[in-house]
């Protein structure tokens, strides 16, 4: 079956969101994309299960269409955004599902929000990180993002762009994951997200495993093979922590777990989502 997908943006108090919606009935599942991403990373996702689910895909703050206000892009604000999104929607709890730094976003939502979670994904996100939040001031922390901070940006032409992004990344996705936030301006093609941040996110990140035992909502994890993103270590301490938890590592090695081997991803997506009652 055929969904198809409408693109809007949302006017939320503190940002505007573009978002990705199937506008179709059904629970609804709130995805949400890794740092330098955009929501265009979850469109086989919302093909997959957007005629059973209302799927919603947002460019969060920082990032691709959506607004991107000089801020700290902490988890606690990136998660009260998400909570704002779904008011606008009409949408009263939903099924979270969180890749990379999308995954911090989705934990945060379910421990803070868990009225409004049924469900929450972490995929390839690990809860470990600096136990103090940086006091740092945000005008001491340089709006340089780490990965494109030696890139020549803006590329001249498209075909520079891509000959550059291929040489510089080390899977065909995570080629494809830079693409998607590739635009042209009047001077040449630059990156959509917002350096400062993709810094500030990472400054004022912090280890959130204090809050895995307060998500009381069913937990899906998902790591990819061996000690990437999330160390083994890591993984078992956060199975641990959650108190309903179904966790799972993948074949391949690819941080991008729901796209690298999709039939075994969806498999494990299928499962935990029949789980709920609402395969």
């Amino acid at each position: 079956m055929s969904v198809y997908i409408s693109r809007a943006v949302a006017r939320l108090p503190d940002v505007d969101v573009f978002y990705r919606d199937t506008g179709t009935s059904g629970p609804a599942i709130l995805c949400l994309h890794g740092r330098w991403g955009r929501g265009e990373t979850w469109i086989d996702f919302m093909e997959r299960y957007g005629d059973r689910y209302r799927v919603v895909a947002p460019d969060q703050r920082g990032h691709g269409l959506s607004g991107k206000p000089v801020a700290k892009y902490t988890n606690e604000e990136m998660a009260a955004d998400m909570v704002s999104l779904t008011d606008s929607l009409g949408i009263d709890s939903c099924i979270v599902v969180g890749h990379s730094m999308g995954g911090g976003v989705a934990g945060h939502m379910a421990a803070l929000y868990p009225e409004r979670v049924d469900a929450v994904a972490i995929l390839d996100k690990s809860a470990s990180g600096p136990v103090a939040r940086n006091e740092a001031p945000l005008g001491a922390i340089a709006a340089i993002d780490p990965i494109t901070k030696d890139w020549p940006l803006p590329f001249s032409s498209l075909r520079e762009a891509r000959a550059f992004i291929q040489k510089e990344m080390e899977s065909a996705l995570s080629y494809e994951y830079f693409m998607n936030s590739l635009e042209e301006t009047v001077d040449g093609y630059g990156m959509m997200f917002s350096p400062q941040a993709m810094a500030a996110n990472i400054a004022y990140y912090k280890d959130w495993f204090d809050l895995l035992p307060s998500i009381r909502c069913p937990a899906l994890l998902i790591k990819a093979k061996g000690e990437g993103a999330v160390p083994r270590e890591d993984f078992l301490r956060m199975r641990s922590a959650l108190r309903r938890c179904t966790a799972h590592e993948m074949s391949a090695d690819d941080h991008n777990v729901h796209l690298s081997d999709t039939a075994e991803f969806y498999g494990y997506m299928d499962s935990f989502l029949a789980s709920l009652g609402r395969a």
